[in-house]
């Protein structure tokens, strides 16, 4: 599928395209890229590859940002499609999601692993054969009560204390997915693991 693998990396934020998700729970990788993107000066505005993706030249690489525009459980298609035509392999496609197991302000950093039940991460799986990318979960909290169903609740907003602390990590997931790339992921790690401003 990869043909010669280039050095070019590819970060994904993971989302729902349309304005009444822009807000939600799930769409926390949506706007860590947002973010990334005024960070480098980079428009993420080109509709190819299923998604909305830009380029930006970044510590003597070409790297790719990309925001699937396929709904969530199909973001797959959208990184497979990107990353197969540019040949990054798994190992250099980094991608920022929303993850109801932290709260929200807390970010974990992962080289790899299993989809844990989030469904955008379970289709990258899939469609690239790999579990082998790194990860920059962002904490958006738990479910407010046992018997809520878990796709309205990913599908809420969030309260403003939980706002203000979403904010911070966001700025710091989108320093956390380049310092995977100068650093590597056990620094990344080390640095913004479990972090709280």
């Amino acid at each position: 599928m990869f043909g010669k693998s280039s050095d070019a990396w590819l970060i994904v934020g993971l989302g729902n395209p349309g304005r009444e998700y822009e807000k939600t729970r799930h769409n926390a990788g949506f706007r860590a890229i947002d973010l990334l993107a005024q960070k480098l000066g980079c428009k993420v505005d080109r509709l190819k590859f299923q998604g909305l993706y830009g380029q930006v030249n970044y510590s003597g690489s070409k790297l790719y940002l990309l925001k699937p525009q396929t709904y969530m459980n199909l973001s797959g298609r959208s990184v497979l499609a990107l990353s197969a035509y540019f040949n990054i392999p798994p190992q250099r496609i980094i991608v920022l999601f929303d993850d109801i197991s932290l709260e929200p302000g807390r970010l974990r950093i992962r080289a790899d692993g299993s989809a844990g039940g989030h469904n955008g991460i379970k289709s990258m799986i899939n469609e690239l054969g790999s579990q082998a990318f790194p990860r920059v979960k962002i904490g958006v909290g738990a479910k407010a009560h046992p018997e809520q169903d878990l796709a309205d609740w990913v599908l809420s907003t969030f309260s403003a204390s939980e706002e203000k602390a979403l904010s911070s990590a966001l700025e710091r997931a989108a320093e956390a997915a380049l310092c995977i790339i100068d650093k590597g992921v056990p620094e990344a790690a080390n640095r913004f693991n479990g972090s709280q401003p």
